[in-house]
């Protein structure tokens, strides 16, 4: 081995020996945001739990989520048991149980919806394991927090006293997961084209009982304790008024697999150490949560919003990590005798993952600190418009984001960035494509918005809301100045739209708009977040990476590339945490 060789060694071992051994202490910002988002009290008993978190999401998650990913670790179908009892069992890796192990007992990212509300709490947990990618149980987590969420909100007292505890202990080995099935062959984002149907079989646990028949082609978390799913209820009309929720059991009370028949396991591009299969429901045992006339609002408010909001702080972990990697690498790497960060454009490359990933962050949490207040019973009806086209237009373009942050990470370590061996990057990519197709692709959301501002006016105590936080945001005004300008190119093409009958139109007209919009809220969050900081070095600096993300995603004159921009860039790439 050469002495270069040696020294190239040398300085990835440096690149390594770099990277935090905790997400949540090297992570200023995210103290910063928690310190002021959460009540005092709360703050106080969180702290040495998402320090503790932090620690091991860097440290033995980490490792288990690599090995797990790996191909050869894959899960694997297994119907049936040695002496040949239908199972429908999945068998995984022990590194899956190493994964969920740290999540559950030490995240305990669903025990902590216990204290309700915990939206936040729970959110910034999550924030933390999203940093080593999906692990195979952060999907299931947010499946989960629905689950919760749902029988909590609309289920009986004894569907709730039968699994809540289940769900809320933190017990790895004892705890039950979840599941959301709504997806079926001809109906991906058409919900209403379902035709899976639900028969009455009787009263049980407080509700009626059903017997479930049909086929749903994309079941993420396969093996789920409780199974989430809409059906068509008998009697029901078309569309989605026709659609109840249904709590399924995978195990009925003899302790035998539930009537319902595991085809065959998703091979997928990403999120692959979490099983994802095609089922049929064959007369399946399943009870009704809530109405069944109801099913779909119990859907959307109680498993789909809150799958955005994960999906959301899931998609700012994600770049949080390139960021990190990224940052890294250049300042270890050499190249032409000197360190790869000292370049220009290696420099607008990491102000660009910088500036990005810190909006994600302060955007995700303050949504889910929001959250938190409606849960409360403390927002308006203004304020409810706010949160609702908010949840929607953040997931919408935090996948975007994020993707555009992961390949920048990934372009950063040159041909190194491509091998899945080398770093997580590659993993993160692929992860973040489900994340962008989970829960609502960026045509179904920006359309969901037309329909919002459509028929219910929400635009109004939406961009009241948002031009509320940029006008709080004192002293930063003109970094923020594209925000402004965004908000009055929407009024001004709301007004164009309002005679427009086509929806599908309409979503066309709106989709940069809706992009543009949802930058604003990101960049107004982040300009509420640097407020808070007293050290003034750090607070300059925080303000060019947030003048940054105004221009380069709002501003209509791209940056002049002169010294003063380069002086910015280098500013913003300098930050450490």
């Amino acid at each position: 081995m050469t002495e270069r060789h040696q020294k190239a060694r040398a300085d990835l071992r440096q690149w390594q020996e770099s990277q935090p051994t905790n997400f949540y202490t090297s992570n200023h910002q995210l103290q910063r945001l928690l310190k002021r988002l959460m009540a005092p009290e709360r703050f106080a008993q969180a702290q040495n739990h998402l320090e503790s978190f932090g620690q091991v999401a860097a440290g033995p998650l980490d490792q288990a989520a690599v090995i797990n990913n790996r191909h050869w670790n894959l899960p694997r179908l297994e119907r049936w048991s040695p002496i040949g009892e239908r199972t429908e069992g999945i068998e995984h890796h022990p590194s899956y149980h190493d994964c969920g192990k740290a999540i559950y007992e030490d995240g305990r990212v669903i025990s902590v919806y216990a204290q309700s509300p915990a939206n936040l709490h729970a959110q910034a947990l999550f924030y933390l394991s999203s940093h080593v990618g999906e692990a195979g149980h952060n999907c299931p987590v947010a499946c989960t927090a629905g689950v919760v969420k749902a029988l909590a909100g609309a289920g009986s007292k004894a569907l709730k006293a039968r699994w809540m505890p289940g769900l809320l202990t933190n017990d790895y080995s004892q705890r039950l997961d979840g599941a959301q099935f709504l997806t079926e062959v001809q109906g991906g984002s058409d919900v209403g084209a379902n035709t899976v149907r639900a028969v009455p079989d009787g009263e049980s646990l407080g509700t009626t009982r059903w017997r479930i028949h049909g086929e749903k082609w994309f079941c993420s978390n396969a093996d789920a304790d409780l199974i989430l799913m809409t059906a068509r209820y008998e009697g029901g009309p078309e569309g989605t008024a026709g659609l109840g929720l249904f709590v399924v059991p995978r195990l009925l009370e003899d302790g035998s697999a539930n009537h319902f028949a595991l085809r065959r396991l998703k091979d997928k591009l990403g999120t692959r150490s979490m099983p994802s299969g095609e089922l049929d429901f064959n007369g399946a045992v399943g009870y009704a949560v809530g109405l069944a006339q109801k099913g779909f609002g119990t859907v959307m408010r109680y498993v789909i919003n809150t799958s955005r909001l994960y999906n959301t702080v899931g998609c700012a972990g994600i770049s949080r990590r390139a960021h990190v990697i990224a940052d890294g690498y250049a300042r270890a790497r050499r190249a032409f005798g000197r360190p790869v960060f000292e370049f220009p454009l290696m420099q607008e490359m990491l102000a660009s993952t910088r500036s990005t990933s810190a909006a994600l962050m302060a955007g995700s949490l303050e949504l889910a600190a929001v959250a938190d207040e409606a849960e409360a019973g403390r927002l308006d009806a203004s304020e409810q418009a706010f949160l609702r086209v908010a949840t929607n237009l953040a997931k919408m373009r935090s996948c975007q984001h994020s993707h555009r942050v992961v390949l920048t990470g990934i372009e950063t370590l040159g041909g190194n960035g491509a091998i899945e061996s080398f770093s997580v990057l590659p993993r993160l990519l692929r992860d973040n494509v489900v994340y962008e197709n989970w829960e609502g692709t960026h045509n179904t959301l920006v359309a969901q918005t037309v329909r919002d501002f459509a028929r219910h006016r929400l635009h109004e105590g939406f961009l009241a809301g948002l031009t509320a936080r940029l006008e709080a945001a004192k002293g930063l005004s003109k970094p923020l100045a594209p925000a402004f300008e965004t908000i009055e190119r929407t009024q001004h093409a709301l007004v164009q739209m309002a005679d427009v009958r086509d929806p599908g139109l309409a979503a066309l007209m709106l989709r940069p708009h809706a992009e543009a919009l949802a930058d604003a809220f990101f960049a107004a969050s982040y300009a509420t977040d640097i407020a808070q900081e007293t050290d003034p070095t750090r607070k300059e600096a925080e303000t060019e990476a947030l003048a940054h993300f105004c221009q380069t995603q709002l501003g209509q004159i791209p940056a002049t590339r002169d010294r003063a921009y380069a002086q910015r860039i280098h500013t913003i790439a300098s930050l450490t945490d």
